[in-house]
């Protein structure tokens, strides 16, 4: 469900973009250190973004590191790294723990299934260093997956489960930006539950997955539909963004709220207009 928080690449400088990169190299290597190469499978663009943020905002002392990456071994890379890297990278972990044990529950997805053997120990770790933060995740899944057996397709109060699931993610410290960033991590979460269920909808409904859209994806003004909820929910979020006092990459952060996230957007709307159109030829 993770993926589209994304940057705009072409409309970043090149010494932005090289910053964001060190940044997700930070987080990758992270978390192959703490956890292990499989660790390292469940990396997303999402919790690079949230990286990023906290780290503007807690102004966290960041470590400048070169470093060659075993995929591309023959060139010099740049990571970034501090204390709140290894937060994300545990909370990156645990969210593709939850995933897995969701997607075995709904599909039977045995690959699912065998990686959380793979990841189960560092898992436990994870649990112990943040008992009360796992556990309300954890209970949060089980209220979306108890939605949807349920067969109900409300898209504000299955995708309100995400946004819950975020906004706990976001809350890094109990401070005086707790609501501020609670409030942006729940519109982001729903704004990322709703785009996965756009995109997702002709393979879940070809495979009798569960989909909010189930009942009006055929209507003529979908697309206008789903970006109309997608623009509500970015607007909300970056209202919140713009309420943090973050000076530092500041406007990769902005590249992300109010251009990314709609490149993404875009890209699958076209290809669904241009699937449309073969048919109809």
């Amino acid at each position: 469900m993770f993926g589209y928080v994304l940057i705009n690449k072409e409309e970043l400088k090149f010494k932005e973009y090289d910053v964001y990169k060190s940044y997700y190299c930070g987080l990758c290597q992270t978390l192959n250190n703490r956890s292990g190469r499989f660790a390292q499978l469940t990396l997303n663009y999402d919790m690079t973004f949230l990286q990023l943020l906290l780290t503007g905002l807690y102004e966290a002392e960041t470590k400048l590191e070169n470093f060659r990456c075993k995929l591309h071994p023959f060139k010099k890379y740049i990571k970034r790294t501090n204390e709140i890297t290894d937060y994300i990278a545990d909370m990156n972990l645990f969210l593709a723990y939850l995933n897995c044990i969701d997607d075995w529950e709904d599909e039977k997805k045995l690959s699912r299934k065998i990686y959380t053997f793979f990841i189960k120990n560092k898992v436990k770790k994870i649990k112990k260093k943040y008992p009360k933060k796992t556990e309300k995740l954890e209970k949060i899944l089980r209220k979306s997956s108890d939605y949807e057996k349920k067969k109900k397709y409300d898209i504000d109060i299955i995708s309100s489960y995400s946004g819950e699931l975020m906004a706990e993610l976001f809350l890094y410290k109990e401070d005086e930006w707790k609501e501020c960033l609670s409030r942006m991590g729940f519109f982001l979460g729903k704004y990322i539950y709703i785009i996965d269920a756009y995109e997702d909808i002709e393979k879940d409904l070809k495979k009798g997955n569960y989909n909010p859209f189930k009942d009006i994806y055929k209507n003529e003004d979908f697309d206008n539909f789903v970006e109309r909820i997608l623009t509500m929910m970015i607007s909300e979020c970056a209202r919140e963004f713009e309420n943090l006092p973050i000076i530092k990459d500041v406007d990769i952060l902005r590249n992300i709220l109010y251009s990314g996230v709609w490149a993404k957007f875009k890209t699958i709307r076209n290809k669904r207009r241009q699937v449309e159109e073969e048919k109809n030829d």
